[in-house]
């Protein structure tokens, strides 16, 4: 997003410490699943939540680590096992780097609808309120443009 040309709320949707902080939620659900199941130990889930659930994703870092890696979500995920500790080879378990781009990209998407569904019902709620202001004005009757 080019910020100048969009308003804040939307750029941060599409920003890349949302895009992590939707990664991390993917990854940490995906963890309580899993759990569920009895694939990986509960505790396990619950301490990724733990300390992933606040945690500070360092852009610059992770793109660091990509440089090297050449994957994102390996660099993520890196980067989020020096948060989460010894438990984070629980992360990422069962899954492949689409299911959470792709999960990801809904996410975003929806927000981002989200946002501006509510724009377009405020447009329609001042076009309401403008034609009921105006019911009554006079206007020139116009056919092909001509009075």
């Amino acid at each position: 997003m080019i910020p100048r040309y969009s308003r804040p709320e939307m750029t941060a949707i599409w920003s890349p410490e949302t895009r992590f902080r939707i990664w991390f939620e993917i990854e940490a659900h995906t963890a309580d699943a899993m759990a569920e199941l009895g694939i990986i130990p509960k505790e396990a889930a619950q301490t990724i939540w733990a300390k992933g659930r606040d945690a500070k994703f360092d852009i610059a870092r992770i793109d660091a680590i990509e440089a090297e890696v050449k994957h994102d979500v390996i660099a993520f995920l890196t980067h989020l096992a020096e948060h989460v500790g010894p438990d984070a080879r629980f992360v990422h378990s069962g899954t492949t780097s689409s299911d959470v781009l792709d999960t990801c990209f809904n996410i975003q998407l929806v927000r981002a609808a989200d946002l501006l569904i509510a724009d377009v019902d405020k447009v329609l709620d001042a076009l309401k309120r403008r034609a009921f202001e105006h019911k009554f004005t006079p206007t020139i009757g116009r056919s092909h443009g001509i009075h």
